[in-house]
């Protein structure tokens, strides 16, 4: 039987490490871009209160 080393064992936690991390700052990024993009358009959409108040009898 062969023996597993600490670095045999652990060689993929480096780099699955950064890839997770890249994955999910773009993810992060992604979400904060589109309820960005969202709040603005929702901002967009209400209408503007009329200048002067409609007078009525």
């Amino acid at each position: 039987m062969t023996k597993k080393t600490d670095k045999d064992s652990s060689s993929w936690t480096g780099p699955a490490a950064i890839a997770g991390a890249a994955i999910g700052s773009a993810a992060l990024a992604a979400a904060l871009l589109y309820s960005s993009r969202r709040k603005e358009r929702a901002e967009k959409a209400k209408p503007k209160p009329p200048v002067d108040p409609i007078e009525t009898d």
